[in-house]
């Protein structure tokens, strides 16, 4: 439409003045057509700063920031001088890109200009300076501004909400309504997620009934910001009802009620308000897909995640970094490292983000080994490293163990300032302690500047883990007293140490403690701990109560945990409930088929160890070999049960084989892995 009016104008003698222009390089840019609108500004002999304006606005609306700080530079070398829509507009874009360097010498220029509280001028490096994370210099601006509109509040509001100044932001927020500066929509949806950092629910819904009470518009932002407090607030109902009131739906109010949902872990909902944005044909975008990913791990789901696969790779967002970190977790949560993997190998540009996502997952996995291969990886390629990186790799030594790495990665972090970092010094003592040195894991602890409740926790999981629990208990007490309040992993550590030393008292009183004096409610593993410290005692009738008391369905690691402890106490009838559970939950795990038939075997009950292992055949459970680490002058070696591929393992045997008759000598016989009867084979 643009060219044929163009055309028309041309074909009619008429001159292009800066009027018809700029008409024209609008209906070009709008069109795309952003050759034809240079090409056209560059014929008129006469641009006034009108069109200027125009072709600088259809450039950063474009997102061509390069060719847009050209345009602004060669109007000044015309001599145009830039007015403050000129200068609102490349502000704009310095702070979409975070070029902080060139919008402070932009606000020089604009000091020189006269423009510095221009409304629309202020406000535009207030968002440039809050964009950039240079809060301080826009609450300076801020203050220094004599007549503050609406938008002026809202930016300055926005911008510490989006730097988390949960604090800073209601301070403010309060002082404007103080000021009789009435709120609108803008102003609470960029305020109401500091309601949700701050952890307040009552506060919410306070400002909803404001809302209501002052009939302020709900616009989808708004409605969004709602959604998200109640669902953040444990409001799910509420949540519901205003998403199921409203008459427009957009997008982004869908995305936010799948990020509920997920929130709670209702991965059913989750998929039915996915399926209905499919069926309503509303185009997604790539944060709904990323918060629709985690229902498919839920759900361990791997044929719903592919076919989520094939809509992002059929809607072209495959290219986006965090879409395709997304589909690499799915893969390895639902157990398939090998396609995340191979997602993996696939993206063009990996960021540190991809990287870490990776190695974590490798760790998460039970495969420390390629953990750490991915970790040199992404040091070869020269990828920074960031404290996800080392907190994951020192996860892996641990799991090795791997000493040796270990302190060459805590060498790396003194050399590059990482021994600062809270999460990476944590990594730090707990590699240590898993290696088997807590001398060296309580020596980072005590050197560490700051101290917050991940330290206390590592430290004292440190010692709970080797079973020292009057260590563990003076640094729970010195913890209290430096004012950290415990949270649900300090007494998970301190609950677990109890077991280990055999004192059931002590762990039922910390349980309570935690629950009672601190309102922490009991997850799944502090069962599981109580569980473990009744069934070590072999107080195994507690051990199953304290399982019938759990107030949602245990999981696979409480049941085990009991069925361990029926092994080392010889109870068959609790060993068989439990392994009933069990063979429902996870049938393919054949560490549940051996422990049973172990149990069995040791009572003499032979034709049941053969029906179980008649039973693992018509499953086709396939038996898992074990594996160990050991590390030997700075090398890890890794042993598979009845593996001869070692270099050493002649010397090995040998050396087992004397240890065995020693240890006979002695008057201990060792138990085969499955104890099945005479002429039998598995």
């Amino acid at each position: 439409m643009g060219k044929l009016v163009h055309e028309t104008i041309v074909s009619m003698n008429f001159d292009v003045d800066a009027f018809a222009g700029s008409s024209l390089i609008k209906l070009y840019a709008e069109n795309g057509c952003l050759d034809d609108a240079q090409l056209l500004f560059d014929k008129i002999p006469v641009k006034d700063c009108v069109l200027w304006n125009v072709m600088l606005h259809s450039y950063v609306k474009c997102g061509k920031g390069n060719d847009a700080m050209k345009v602004f530079n060669d109007m000044r070398n015309n001599g145009t001088r830039p007015n403050s829509v000129a200068f609102a507009c490349i502000l704009s874009l310095c702070s979409s890109e975070e070029m902080i360097g060139f919008g402070a010498q932009l606000h020089g220029l604009v000091v020189i200009f006269g423009l510095e509280f221009a409304s629309q001028v202020a406000n535009t490096l207030m968002a440039m300076y809050s964009k950039c994370g240079h809060c301080f210099d826009a609450r300076k601006l801020f203050d220094m501004m004599n007549h503050r509109d609406l938008v002026t509040w809202n930016a300055m509001i926005s911008g510490y909400v989006q730097n988390k100044l949960t604090k800073e932001a209601s301070l403010l927020f309060r002082e404007m309504i103080s000021a009789g500066v009435k709120p609108d929509s803008f102003t609470f949806s960029s305020f109401l997620p500091a309601v949700t950092e701050s952890m307040c629910p009552n506060q919410g819904k306070e400002i909803h009934g404001y809302i209501v009470r002052n009939g302020v518009v709900t616009d989808m932002f708004l409605k969004c910001a709602l959604i998200d407090i109640y669902f953040k607030g444990g409001e799910v109902k509420v949540a519901c009802r205003i998403f199921n009131k409203s008459t427009k739906v957009d997008i982004g109010m869908c995305t936010a009620m799948i990020s509920g949902y997920m929130l709670h872990g209702m991965n059913i909902n989750a998929l039915e308000v996915f399926r209905w944005v499919v069926q309503a044909k509303i185009r997604v975008n790539t944060l709904t897909l990323v918060s629709i990913l985690p229902a498919c791990v839920g759900l361990v789901a791997v044929k719903l995640g592919k076919e989520l696969h094939g809509n992002i790779l059929k809607n072209g967002f495959q290219t986006r970094c965090h879409v395709e970190s997304a589909i690499m977790d799915m893969y390895a949560k639902c157990g398939r490292l090998d396609l995340a993997h191979r997602v993996f190998i696939r993206i063009s540009e990996r960021d540190t983000i991809s990287w870490n996502s990776m190695i974590t997952n490798y760790c998460q996995n039970g495969k420390p080994v390629e953990a750490m291969d991915l970790f040199r990886q992404m040091g070869i390629v020269g990828m920074r490293y960031d404290c996800v990186s080392i907190s994951q790799a020192l996860s892996a030594c641990a799991n090795l163990p791997a000493l040796h790495y270990g302190k060459e990665i805590h060498g790396f972090m003194v050399k590059n300032a990482f021994n600062s970092n809270l999460f990476a010094e944590s990594a730090l003592i707990d590699m240590y302690a898993k290696c088997g040195h807590l001398n060296l894991a309580h020596r980072v602890f005590n050197t560490m500047t700051l101290k917050n409740e991940v330290s206390w926790n590592s430290i004292i999981g440190a010692y709970g883990f080797h079973g020292h629990l009057k260590e563990c208990l003076s640094l729970y007490n010195e913890m209290l007293e430096n004012g950290i309040r415990p949270d649900h992993v300090t007494f998970l550590g301190i609950i677990s140490a109890c077991g280990h030393a055999g004192l059931v008292d002590d762990g039922i009183h910390y349980f309570r403690c935690m629950t009672e004096e601190y309102g922490i409610q009991a997850r799944m593993e502090h069962y599981a701990c109580m569980v473990d410290l009744y069934g070590r005692a072999g107080r195994l009738t507690e051990a199953f109560e304290t399982i019938k008391s759990m107030p949602f369905l245990p999981d696979t690691g409480v049941w085990g945990t009991l069925l361990g402890a029926c092994r080392v106490h010889g109870n068959v009838e609790f060993a068989e409930l439990a392994s009933g559970h069990l063979f429902a939950l996870d049938p393919q795990n054949s560490g549940y088929y051996i422990l049973l038939s172990n149990i069995l075997a040791d009572t003499g009950q032979w034709g049941r160890v053969l029906k179980i292992r008649s039973m693992m055949k018509e499953r086709g459970v396939q038996k898992v070999p074990g594996y160990s680490w050991i590390e030997v002058n700075n090398i890890t070696h890794m042993f598979v049960s009845a593996d001869g591929s070692h270099p050493h393992s002649a010397q090995v045997y040998s050396m087992l084989e004397s240890l065995l008759l020693e240890l006979r000598r002695e008057g201990y016989g060792p138990q085969p892995l499955v104890a099945y009867p005479q002429n039998s084979v598995i």
